[in-house]
């Protein structure tokens, strides 16, 4: 290869590695990174690489004299591979050529090239060659330090201008997520509670109140009285922490007013919409009607008409469906207890010597009659059925029952007295008579009455066929059949008898 040849190649790639590195500046902007101080920088490498351009080509003519001796050996096939490389590098540095030079511009080491017609398709335009690995090497070697650190400096400066652009869409982004955030700050929030207020229809009683206390995402206090339906909706907050109680009762449509939980929840309103039951839920009971008072009814309807009520109108008529609840309830608990007291005194009965109870689950089916000291307490059906008969015995005096009673208890008074109490066993008698073993049942005992009287002196704690077929049974089970009554008057008849005042 030839030194004008050499020179010419070496001329041509210096050329082409500052027309790239001057079009990468080109395509930066570095005025909008406001890096001024690499600006100058960068200018002054060209401006130093353009004054050392003949230095640079004289050493590289040096080189490629060198070269030359060494490769004077080489066959003429490899110089026409290096002169079609050559003339492929020449094709590269017109494509990189700044746009406002002419295409006839002469190139040092090259002749003027042929002037093209602009009406030549792109497609017909050479594409530029790639180099080999071997050329590309050369070529990096060539290469000045200041042209390398020239190229350097442009793809840090699109590094930065890449950079830049992702830190101003995530500055955006987040300036976006803070107005969001503020504007939710700001905007009321719907939230559900839990209740529970048995017979409660806010649509024709009173709402429930709820005294809600805290402080929204301003820093504000917040004290204030929200109503809720019977589902729990109705309350909208700010952001923020609050906690939550039960302020009075409602009013149901019927009057019902409702016992006030003393419970208190801690809640956190973040988003619209939010169910808070699982943080804050209230059961709202119902007390007994007649032990509600005039002060719980005021209470209930003063928070009807402040918001519970569509009017105030409307929570008069709730107070008085609730003040009208109320006196229906004590008038019928009046009425109950006057008859308790008659009952009681009804059956309660008195002789010189002791007192008693007629048991409250024989009270209205028994009758007594009474003879001095002896009480006896009959079928009140069937004066001539006794189901017990009392009597008072000086102590250490013998006491015998009638014929065919049996001892069922004894009290005693403290008062020298004892107090025996005696009659059939029932449940032993009634199933043999039913069963044929004494007498024609139906004379004796009809069924009815040996059902009832088989309750009487049991306390319905077993049914007739129980005893009949399992406890005591046809072949006579006495002693079984005598402990159920025993026991059961032991419970209910014998604890009531005292002395007498």
């Amino acid at each position: 290869m030839s030194d004008e040849t050499r020179g010419r190649e070496d001329a041509a790639q210096d050329a082409e590695a500052c027309a790239e590195a001057l079009e990468s500046l080109d395509r930066i902007a570095l005025g909008e990174l406001s890096l001024s101080d690499l600006a100058v920088d960068a200018q002054d490498e060209v401006r130093e690489g353009t004054e050392d351009e003949g230095s640079d080509a004289k050493d590289a003519s040096d080189e490629a004299e060198a070269e030359a001796e060494a490769e004077a050996e080489e066959d003429d096939s490899k110089d026409d591979v290096q002169s079609e490389s050559a003339s492929g590098e020449e094709t590269a540095l017109l494509g990189s050529l700044p746009a406002d030079d002419s295409l006839t511009r002469e190139l040092p080491g090259l002749g003027s090239a042929p002037a093209v017609d602009e009406t030549i398709a792109m497609g017909d335009i050479p594409l530029p060659s790639v180099p080999s690995a071997r050329e590309a090497e050369a070529r990096h070697h060539k290469m000045s330090p200041k042209r390398r650190n020239l190229m350097v400096a442009g793809v840090v400066a699109a590094a930065l201008v890449a950079g830049g652009a992702g830190y101003a869409a995530w500055n955006g982004y987040q300036q976006e997520q803070a107005a969001v955030a503020a504007v939710n700050a700001h905007t009321m929030m719907s939230v559900q509670i839990g209740v529970h207020a048995a017979g409660l229809d806010c649509s024709t009683g009173s709402k429930i109140p709820v005294q809600v206390s805290g402080q929204d995402s301003d820093g504000s206090s917040v004290s204030e009285t929200l109503y809720v339906d019977e589902h729990g909706r109705g309350i909208k907050l700010l952001p923020g922490d609050y906690t939550l109680s039960i302020a009075g009762s409602p009013i149901a449509a019927d009057g019902t007013i409702y016992t006030v939980p003393t419970t208190k929840a801690q809640v956190s309103v973040k988003s619209d919409g939010q169910d808070l039951s699982a943080q804050a839920s209230f059961k709202l009971k119902v007390p007994s009607a007649d032990t509600v008072t005039d002060d719980q009814i005021d209470a209930a309807a003063k928070y009807a008409e402040e918001g519970g009520a569509s009017s105030a109108a409307v929570a008069k008529v709730l107070q008085q469906a609730a003040t009208a609840r109320r006196d229906a309830a004590v008038n019928a608990t009046s009425s109950r207890e006057a008859q308790a007291a008659r009952d009681a005194d009804a059956r309660h009965k008195a002789t010189n010597l002791y007192q008693l109870d007629i048991p409250v689950e024989w009270y209205g089916k028994v009758a007594t009659w009474q003879n001095g000291n002896t009480l006896c307490i009959y079928l009140a059906s069937d004066s001539n059925t006794p189901i017990v008969t009392l009597v008072a015995v000086r102590d250490g005096e013998s006491f015998t029952p009638d014929k065919g009673d049996t001892v069922l208890g004894t009290a005693s008074l403290g008062n020298g007295y004892t107090v025996y109490a005696s009659g059939p066993v029932y449940p032993y008698v009634v199933p043999q008579t039913i069963n044929g073993r004494t007498q024609d049942p139906v004379s004796t005992y009809p069924m009815d009455t040996a059902i009832e009287l088989v309750e009487l002196t049991t306390g319905n704690r077993y049914t007739y066929s129980q005893i009949k077929n399992v406890l005591v049974g046809k072949d006579g089970k006495a002693d079984a059949a005598t402990k159920l009554e025993t026991d059961y008057l032991a419970q209910i008849l014998m604890p009531s008898i005292k002395a007498q005042d």
